[in-house]
């Protein structure tokens, strides 16, 4: 794992990146094996901590005034580095979604408002890969490989949320795994665990985005949709239910 992750080299990282991820699948499926799947987990938990701190680092780097005024040439050694650490975290990322061990991901990734704040202030065209790690969390939230607890959720999406509807474009064009309606899906699922006025906070918010941006937007409608009708019309529907039960209740009594 360590020497895939400190490759440069695009095609053998490519290649082995699968080669171990099919690997540590199949040991993940072997019974018996907790205590490997704990030094297992260890292992690569200590791997993201380090790749993490790398990007904050030359996040930092990439902020500094003097790096604005550095030549194409000379800024190309940081860019690669960030596409790297980006690249690293995300597959890392993978191995712990199919190990169903990535809760802790999602608490890491959601507690770092630097690199979010820092985000913005990068270029679109290297900044993007890290909203695809937004993006896979939001996917495994969706899909029930990450049980998060409710304040991470809120944290992840209060952090992240904005910088992946701002590289939004990018993603549907850069990011070859992406599958957008997957995504969406993904992010309205995560939206509506939350209580129902975080749930207004967020989707009136989204919405500004939306009716800005349209399809450079992740098109949440559908969670939308379900907001509005557990706001606005659950609530008088179980009272008619409650009072027709009240009603049927003193009937019978007479």
């Amino acid at each position: 794992m360590e020497l895939v992750l400190k490759s440069n080299e695009e095609r053998g990282r490519r290649e082995m990146k699968s080669v171990v991820l099919k690997l540590l699948r199949e040991n993940n499926s072997v019974p018996n094996n907790a205590g490997s799947a704990d030094i297992c987990s260890e292992t690569i938990y200590t791997s993201c901590r380090s790749c993490l701190n790398s990007l904050v680092a030359l996040f930092r780097q990439a902020n500094e005034p003097e790096f604005a005024d550095k030549s194409v040439h000379n800024k190309e050694p940081v860019v690669k580095q960030i596409v790297l650490e980006a690249d690293n975290l995300s597959w890392l990322l993978e191995i712990l979604a199919i190990r169903q061990a990535a809760d802790e991901f999602a608490l890491m990734w959601a507690s770092q408002q630097e690199l979010a704040a820092l985000h913005s202030k990068i270029p679109v065209v290297t900044r993007y890969r890290i909203s695809c790690i937004t993006a896979r969390l939001f996917v495994g939230i969706g899909r029930g490989e990450l049980l998060p607890s409710k304040d991470t959720r809120q944290m992840l999406l209060q952090t992240w949320l904005q910088p992946l509807i701002d590289d939004y474009s990018w993603l549907q064009h850069g990011c070859r795994s992406f599958d957008r309606k997957v995504v969406e899906e993904g992010i309205g699922r995560t939206i509506l665990t939350l209580p129902l006025e975080e749930q207004q906070s967020i989707l009136l918010a989204w919405l500004g985005s939306f009716l800005k941006a349209g399809d450079n937007c992740p098109n949440l409608q559908r969670a939308f949709e379900v907001w509005w009708r557990r706001t606005f019309i659950r609530p008088y529907v179980d009272a008619q239910g409650n009072l027709v039960q009240s009603d049927s209740s003193m009937t019978s009594k007479e």
